[in-house]
């Protein structure tokens, strides 16, 4: 068996404002393995990035924080690690691949010398051989001309060339765990599939586990090995990409799957699924999904399920998940 390289554990992170307290996420449990590619996948302001950020302890606080659970990376509590340490594994042994680049790059400094920060930060290299492996970084992200684009500002590079620089900046300490939070939502579909096809081909190279967050699990079905099914900050759904795909047990996740547009078809109405996410502060009683789910009965109102085991490792916080296929 091999073990875990990050453990979740009855992880919850609140946010406690002057209207009430809003929790985030609640109660979540997850492994990751090395050279595994898992995604957390739902509709925004489902906890996917909050959960990010918990790991990597850059929850703004106030009005955040993790109020219980632990997170284990290696075998360590983060959540014990000082700051100072936690300095040292942030980019080094944990790297983080941000939604929108160029809100990410600084617009003032150049490519090169932000991938040069990086590397100066957490290794023992002088600058000349540092600016050598942002070069070799760049081609290794599939950028033309790296020689050239190391001393390009971010504006002067298309969206899916930032993206990369992104990437290079990310791998640029080798880091064991890479965490990318909605890596291709601002490009265009052919990018899109360019750069996960690059996320891909490096995580199989370096062996790295990846920790990917998205709304959309079409992308989870072309480089995904197992998926978590988040909404209103629980874990609805948890299992292998191949299983939870053909053997869905919860109705939300029925529901993105079906608002997927089929390839096949044309004008065909997409299927929406009804109704809005709660207020996280005026959560329903019950199964949070409750009011949107077409499945619900009275039942389903007067406690809230626990994620329990369907089939093997695949998990559900359904109490109707037979009807659910």
């Amino acid at each position: 068996m091999k073990t875990p390289l990050l453990e979740i554990r009855s992880l919850s992170t609140h946010f406690f404002t002057e209207d009430g307290v809003i929790r985030a996420v609640e109660n979540i449990s997850f492994d990751l393995f090395p050279g595994e590619i898992l995604s957390l996948v739902g509709e925004s302001g489902c906890g996917k990035s909050v959960t990010a950020l918990s790991i990597l302890k850059l929850i703004a606080s106030p009005p955040g924080r993790v109020v219980s659970g632990e997170i284990l990376f290696d075998g360590k509590d983060l959540l014990k690690l000082k700051e100072k340490e936690m300095e040292r594994v942030r980019g080094n042994d944990i790297a983080m691949i941000f939604q929108e680049p160029m809100t990410s790059l600084n617009p003032v400094f150049t490519i090169g010398d932000q991938i040069v920060e990086a590397i100066l930060f957490h290794q023992k290299v002088g600058k000349e051989e540092a600016r050598k492996k942002a070069v070799e970084l760049l081609d290794r992200v599939r950028i033309s001309s790296p020689e050239a684009t190391i001393d390009a500002y971010p504006h002067q590079l298309s969206g899916g060339m930032r993206q990369r620089a992104m990437i290079a900046m990310a791998l640029s300490c080798q880091p064991k765990l890479l965490i990318a939070d909605e890596p291709t939502t601002a490009l265009d579909v052919t990018i899109q599939a360019q750069v996960l096809r690059l996320l891909k081909e490096i995580q199989r190279e370096m062996g790295m586990a990846v920790l990917l967050i998205t709304h959309d699990l079409g992308v989870v079905s072309e480089i995904a090995d197992r998926v978590a099914v988040m909404y209103a900050g629980r874990m609805m759904e948890y299992g292998p990409i191949a299983t939870i795909f053909e053997q869905v047990r919860h109705p939300y996740t029925r529901g993105l799957l079906d608002s997927i547009p089929p390839l096949e078809e044309k004008r065909q109405r997409l299927n929406a699924i009804p109704g809005q996410v709660p207020d996280p502060m005026d959560l329903p009683a019950g199964c949070t999904f409750h009011p949107r789910c077409s499945l619900a009965i009275e039942d389903c109102k007067k406690a809230e399920p626990s994620l329990f085991p369907v089939d093997g490792d695949h998990l559900s916080r359904c109490i109707r998940w037979k009807e659910c296929c």
